[in-house]
């Protein structure tokens, strides 16, 4: 009798999963709605009714109350009284003022720039190939350059989600040692910054496009930084600046495949000098799938749809690496910026 009535439960939890899944893109676009509308914004700190937020929003009552109920039931909002709501600290995330706001990432990560691919993500499985070029009649990136609002949006989610790495980068590793750190497509210099406010002694290199270096001069005025970090514009897969100690590249490989990562690192490894590193900074995946974080798998994913590269695991990063001439020392899981590892690699 046990038997079944386990059996019954797992069975109507297994269902549960799956349904809970299938309202996956809805659950996003909810998000997407809200980032839209500013429902967070003109909540503000303290309770509102749907109506007041309906104002705010010039949206009619009703379905902005039933809006409002999604984003409760999703754990953004709170709802009090009937028809009063407030935010919820993860809904917080959605205000673009919040210190750690994650609105241009909830705006790019639901834009059909990323989503169309997906629903060809059975033609990528079955053929290997990149479904966002037949879609988009281009790649990726070259698509971002086309659109500059798109290109703003992107850049300022990598900014994003950078920051829980600014954070915890800086203390991770002993930079003191060295006197320069070039950052490799580090767009915006959200991470670079970081390590330069920790290390005084230190100068720096923001290195990417042109369009990817868009928003680095206010990062770097706003940390005081212009006379200590200069800006270079250039392709990695042609060269990277020379004069630095410390080469860093986070969130860069995955968009890539094999072959490419193995140039981006070779042009690393052509301009480190004798005691110098590269610092690879990306999820490295398990051997076998255990309790890592799910995001990780739909990002590798991600990769596969829309511009070709993937996740790796550790002896995937050796292997790029070792054909670099580059040898991995050291993983190092950054416990406070999860799922991200800090890899180290000297001259091979």
């Amino acid at each position: 009798m046990m038997n079944t009535e386990v059996r019954a439960a797992q069975a109507a939890a297994g269902r549960e999963l799956v349904v809970r899944l299938a309202f996956g893109s809805m659950a996003a676009h909810t998000l997407r709605a809200a980032v839209r509308l500013e429902v967070v914004e003109l909540i503000g700190d303290e309770p509102r009714t749907a109506a007041e937020v309906a104002v705010g929003a010039r949206t009619a009552h009703q379905p902005m109350t039933r809006l409002l109920r999604a984003l409760a039931a999703l754990g953004l909002l709170a709802e009090h009284d009937p028809d009063t709501f407030s935010v919820t600290p993860a809904g917080a995330h959605l205000n673009p003022h919040h210190p750690n706001s994650l609105t241009s990432f909830v705006r790019m990560f639901t834009d059909p720039a990323i989503v169309r691919a997906w629903e060809h993500l059975d033609t990528s499985v079955r053929t290997g190939e990149i479904a966002f070029d037949s879609v988009f009649g281009t790649d990726f990136f070259s698509h971002l350059a086309r659109h500059p609002a798109l290109s703003t949006d992107f850049n300022a989610a990598m900014s994003q989600v950078a920051c829980e790495t600014a954070a915890v980068l800086p203390r991770a590793f002993d930079f003191s040692r060295f006197a320069s750190v070039t950052d490799i497509g580090g767009g915006s210099g959200t991470l670079l910054a970081a390590v330069l406010e920790a290390h005084p002694g230190l100068a720096g290199v923001v290195f990417d496009t042109a369009e990817g270096l868009a928003a680095a001069p206010k990062t770097l005025a706003r940390y005081g930084l212009e006379e200590r970090c200069s800006l270079t514009a250039g392709d990695f897969f042609q060269a990277v600046p020379r004069g630095s100690d410390v080469y860093l590249v986070k969130s860069i490989l995955h968009d890539w495949t094999d072959a490419q990562a193995v140039t981006i690192l070779s042009h690393c490894r052509q301009v480190l000098p004798p005691g110098g590193v590269v610092l690879i900074v990306e999820p490295v995946l398990p051997e076998v799938v255990g309790a890592q974080d799910e995001g990780t798998y739909l990002s590798d994913l991600n990769m596969l749809v829309n511009v070709g590269g993937r996740e790796r695991t550790r002896a995937d990063f050796e292997e790029v690496c070792r054909q670099a001439a580059l040898r991995v020392t050291s993983v190092t899981p950054l416990t406070d910026a999860a799922p991200y590892s800090l890899i180290e690699a000297v001259a091979g």
